[in-house]
């Protein structure tokens, strides 16, 4: 069905695309990547995007594009500074390609709210769905005849049939569609065991943890490419009317009060070397958005990348600890014995410290796992249950009830959550979120405070809590600042932990 490469050039028109499905587990994951790297090797500039809270997929989009994918989420996100941020990521990039999440009308609330169908029509996207159509003949006009009709100022505009059993079941289903619904069969694709990723709890496997990943994607690309009109799914692309790529300002957040840069000019001295914040970044630890690293270096810091596995703790004036999943690796981060003291004596020298999620499993005393426990970092006074089903899934809306250096008392916070994991922790610790959405720490609760560690199994955006960024910063900056380490510590912000 591909067409040659005479095609493909570089077009002064901009093009967009949005994959979904009518549900989950239909192979848009899969279809996405695949159609990523081939329009690459073609010679196309593909800007990924991911709709919704994700790390796992968008790791695998930005291997297959060589472009740093992108998450768009209006819960997160307020709706300007998500077209903002599209803007600016679009720069230089002839097509921008967004994977949809669940199905295309699958919210957060019956209203209909959170879909990716509200996304494709916010940035006036064409939508190209996935079927699964094991099972199915034509049943599938009436399905996507719904899913065109549903919701007006949604566009779908082709079809990709997917797990297609044989020449004959692929005409019935091509006929239908085109009979019924008006619009273009753009694929076809067989059942194929070699065009699978292996899944976990979460979805794919993250493509750190995979040393095949290129090889795979490579071979998803070059398998579909005799299932996929190119052709036609590009002039679908380019009947997009989305903002326009622009030279938007790289300042994406808002300005606050307590903007920590540049520090040296602030304070009347000049030419002070910028705060060191280390990253945890390995196989175990590989949640973060890349606006929170970039807000963190537009705030006035240099990142530093430590591997949790192998490493010891570098000078550095903060320390951030995403997600990802250490009880897949709880002997090689025991053994590490050195980092975890390390770290451990820096929080209680007041080392600034953010961590979310695995980050704060990663603290507490022990994770239990594999039948046994294993020492982590211990200055939470907690052990980790690692559990087969979920304990937090989804997204969480918290209000700051407890004074710490990160967030002011009364901030709402808007983040997610999911975790096969829980805390045995003392009732009597204090955490400074109360949570009107979510689960977090305990039923209700998430935040554990400590001098100035901050930890919660809530995962936030910069781009929808820029002051995060700035109050990083900022206590990073004093930390390094001779003569002022440690200016602004309260009693409230230095609440102990307590428990056996």
């Amino acid at each position: 069905m591909a067409t040659g490469d005479a095609f493909v050039h570089r077009n002064e028109r901009f093009g967009c695309l949005l994959i979904s499905s009518p549900q989950g587990h239909s192979g848009k994951t899969t279809v996405t990547i695949g159609l990523c790297d081939l329009l690459r090797r073609k010679g196309l500039s593909v800007q990924p995007f991911k709709k919704g809270p994700d790390y796992i997929d968008p790791s695998w989009l930005t291997l297959a594009t060589g472009r740093s994918c992108r998450n768009l989420d209006l819960f997160l996100i307020p709706e300007n500074r998500l077209i903002r941020a599209f803007q600016q990521a679009c720069r230089g990039a002839d097509l921008a390609v967004i994977e949809g999440a669940m199905g295309l009308y699958d919210g957060y609330d019956s209203a209909g709210q959170g879909t990716t169908a509200e996304l494709a029509a916010l940035l006036k996207s064409p939508v190209i769905l996935v079927v699964n159509c094991a099972r199915m003949t034509g049943s599938i006009a009436a399905m996507v005849s719904g899913y065109q009709h549903f919701q007006r100022g949604v566009r779908v505009a082709g079809v990709i049939l997917n797990y297609v059993s044989g020449a004959r079941h692929e005409q019935k289903l091509r006929s239908a569609v085109v009979q019924h619904c008006q619009i273009p069969v753009v694929g076809s694709i067989p059942r194929d065991r070699e065009l699978r990723i292996t899944e976990r709890h979460l979805g794919l496997i993250p493509s750190q943890e995979s040393g095949e990943s290129e090889a795979m994607i490579d071979r998803l690309g070059r398998r579909l490419e005799d299932h996929l009109d190119l052709k036609k799914i590009l002039e679908i692309a380019q009947t997009a009317a989305p903002p326009r790529p622009a030279e938007a300002s790289a300042q994406l957040g808002v300005k606050t009060k307590s903007s920590p840069l540049p520090l040296g000019e602030r304070d009347g001295v000049r030419g002070k070397q910028r705060p060191v914040i280390g990253v945890i970044r390995d196989r175990a630890f590989n949640f973060y958005y890349p606006e929170n690293l970039e807000a963190l270096k537009e705030a006035g810091v240099d990142l530093v990348f430590i591997d949790a596995l192998a490493d010891r703790l570098p000078r550095i004036d903060g320390l951030y600890i995403g997600g990802g999943f250490p009880e897949f690796f709880l002997k090689e981060l025991e053994d590490n014995r050195g980092l975890r003291q390390d770290i451990a004596e820096a929080i209680e020298d007041d080392l600034a410290v953010y961590a979310e999620c695995a980050g704060l499993m990663y603290l507490c005393r022990r994770i239990y796992g594999e039948g046994r426990p294993y020492d982590m970092v211990g200055v939470i006074p907690a052990e980790v249950r690692v559990t087969e089903r979920p304990q937090g899934h989804g997204y969480v809306e918290a209000d700051v009830v407890l004074g710490n250096p990160f967030f002011a008392q009364g901030t709402t916070i808007r983040g997610h959550e999911f975790h096969h994991s829980k805390l045995d922790l003392s009732d009597s610790v204090t955490l400074a979120y109360r949570l009107k959405r979510g689960h977090g720490v305990r039923a209700g609760e998430d935040g554990i405070v400590y001098k100035n560690l901050f930890a919660s199994y809530t995962h936030i955006h910069a781009l929808g809590t820029p002051e995060w960024a700035a109050s990083f910063v900022s206590l990073a900056g004093k930390r390094r600042m001779p003569g002022n380490r440690f200016a602004d510590r309260t009693e409230k912000n230095l609440q102990p932990l307590h428990g056996n």
